[in-house]
């Protein structure tokens, strides 16, 4: 009976560490994937300011499926411009239609950034080397395409998070790799509340978020807005800006850990 007992306190004990590592994990984990390169070799996972800056990433958009009030992506973009904030929209060149096109210009106008997330949402480590190659220039240009500005793609990220080091080398010859350090598992968990939980319990200055556009039926878009209509607010009042990738490497530079 003491044996099954420290057996069940063990196991508990394991699940509840792996639960608080997920939940708000520790920066020494996010360095080791750094040092051993097992995520993405040379990818990003949060920048070190000298000012309260938080970088703000949107994956999978442009919503092209859904027209007018009920476009995730221009529900997010008009949050964001409620309150002041700028992010890096992470695209999908294969969501870039005649009807979602004009989004890709006004977030440009709108002073956002535009990253490169592939031609279409399917882990990126899956793919051939020379097929990946391809479809790094081929969002590039689609994206280039809607802008009708003159921009830059300067970050890209990988499909599903992961690539190998031919894949960074690759990458790396015209963008820089961004992960993140908050993923409040928004893909997953289906709770705005959770989200905005998880956010600001791991809010630090330098912080990269990954939130996510489009989705099954557009679940992802709208619980994106609802989170940042209650992130955004309260990252403000403790002193934070939020803005995009660039600028925050821009103003602060971008050491490693």
């Amino acid at each position: 009976m003491k044996v099954r007992y420290a057996i069940g306190l063990g196991v508990l004990a394991i699940a509840l560490g792996v639960g608080i590592v997920a939940i708000k994990p520790p920066r020494g984990l996010f360095a080791l994937f750094l040092i051993s390169g097992q995520v993405c070799p040379g990818a990003e996972y949060w920048l070190e300011p000298t000012e309260r800056v938080i970088a703000l990433t949107i994956d999978d958009g442009p919503d092209e499926i859904r027209a007018g009030p009920d476009n995730t992506t221009q529900q997010i973009l008009k949050v964001l411009a409620d309150h002041q904030s700028q992010a890096t929209f992470f695209l999908i060149s294969g969501r870039i239609t005649p009807q979602s096109q004009p989004l890709v210009a006004q977030m440009v106008r709108e002073g956002h950034e535009l990253g490169n997330h592939l031609t279409a949402d399917i882990p990126s480590i899956q793919r051939p080397l020379k097929t990946f190659a391809a479809e790094v220039n081929e969002a590039d240009r689609a994206i280039l395409d809607a802008a009708k500005a003159k921009t830059a793609v300067n970050w890209l990220r990988p499909g599903g998070g992961f690539c190998n080091q031919q894949m960074a080398e690759v990458i790396q010859k015209r963008h820089r790799i961004a992960l993140g350090s908050i993923w409040p598992y928004d893909t997953l968990i289906a709770s705005s509340q959770f989200s905005t939980w998880h956010i600001l319990a791991n809010a630090r200055p330098g912080a990269i978020i990954v939130l996510h556009d489009h989705g099954p039926n557009g679940e992802w878009g709208k619980r994106t807005v609802q989170t940042l209509q209650r992130v955004l607010p309260e990252l403000k009042r403790q002193g934070y800006r939020v803005t995009t990738l660039s600028d925050t490497s821009r103003a602060y530079g971008y050491p490693r850990p």
